[in-house]
């Protein structure tokens, strides 16, 4: 495949497979680094059967800075970085904070250190976390990054940080950090989607699951927040709008007229939904009748977020086109298509 080759990391996943078929289908070249840790390896053969092209896969942990500077020697056609790779469970975050800060930063700088003799554009993987609660909504990415909820979200702040400090001292290095809301839903051919090990942490697949008959009833935490029905309100985005930002992101880097050394781009809807709302957006867009309960609040969930997103649109040129039924109906249909065809 002729294209510039842009390796992604934790390309398996559910959001870096999805910016893998968008990387080939703008004519890109994806070389992936994955060491399925949290992925399947069939992720390739979907991809292939949306694209038609197999992309490059490398199973390796990022982790091993010998593997990581051999392999950026080797490939050294490579142009630009797409960084998922990384833990990313709260729970489990706060349990085992070691764990999440070896893991989510030793990749980073030794992808940083493997390529500091070369130019390279890097787009890293945050997360609207680094806000907390805010004080202003929707919020925009001048808000303060406040203390971080978990230690998950902190390896992201930290990282912001590490990425903003080299990349000054670096003409070598530009680098975006999109600050993503709450992806969902999943490819239109249903061939790619979020794959949860285990009790699912995030609202959408947990209801997709319960609808399907893996779970039992759906709790809803808290209906007594300042919100419209008292349930917390979130910015939810489609997974493939959300794949289309980062390929938006390389794009900008690579127009050398207005790239900047280090830029931050809130990356959603602009819109919240409570979740009530995704609920009832589900059952309408699939007819399928949910079962749910009230529940107390949990602990450590804020009341509502969404974000101001004009930077990205004026920017990236990019805006996010999908709405929440689409979301919902697509995150359906996957459900479906795997329980026909485990991966």
């Amino acid at each position: 495949m002729s294209g510039r080759k842009i390796l992604v990391t934790g390309g398996t996943g559910y959001i870096g497979s999805h910016t893998v078929v968008e990387l080939i289908n703008a004519g890109y070249d994806p070389v992936i680094i994955d060491n399925l840790s949290n992925s399947s390896p069939k992720i390739i053969d979907q991809i292939e059967k949306i694209t038609g092209t197999k992309p490059e896969f490398y199973n390796f942990d990022l982790c091993d800075e010998k593997l990581t500077r051999e392999f950026l020697k080797e490939h050294r056609d490579i142009g630009g970085i797409i960084h998922f790779a990384a833990f990313k469970s709260v729970g489990e975050s706060e349990r085992e904070p070691l764990k999440y800060y070896k893991n989510n930063f030793y990749p980073l700088i030794n992808l940083l250190d493997s390529c500091s003799d070369r130019k390279m554009n890097l787009v890293f993987s945050s997360s609207c976390t680094v806000y907390g609660e805010p004080d202003h909504l929707p919020v925009n990415e001048l808000a303060p990054v406040k203390k971080a909820e978990s230690t998950s979200g902190n390896t992201k702040q930290i990282a912001e940080e590490i990425l903003e400090e080299v990349s000054g001292v670096s003409e070598n290095l530009k680098v975006i950090a999109l600050r993503y809301f709450n992806p969902v839903g999943a490819h239109a051919s249903s061939l790619i989607g979020e794959l949860p090990i285990g009790v699912p942490q995030n609202l959408v697949p947990f209801i997709t699951q319960a609808a399907i008959g893996k779970r039992g009833a759906i709790t809803v935490f808290g209906d007594d927040y300042n919100t419209p029905d008292g349930t917390c309100v979130r910015d939810y985005i489609h997974v493939v709008d959300l794949a289309k930002a980062h390929v938006a992101a390389i794009k900008q880097m690579e127009n050398v007229q207005v790239a900047k050394q280090f830029d931050i781009y809130n990356i959603g809807t602009g819109r919240g939904n409570s979740v009530l709302e995704v609920i009832h957006a589900f059952e309408s867009a699939t007819g399928q009748k949910l079962n749910y309960t009230i529940g107390k609040r949990r602990a450590g969930d804020i009341e509502k977020i969404y974000g101001d997103v004009n930077k990205a649109e004026k920017e990236l040129f990019w805006k996010a086109e999908l709405g929440i039924e689409d979301m919902m109906s697509s995150a359906w249909e996957w459900e479906k298509y795997i329980k026909q065809n485990p991966l």
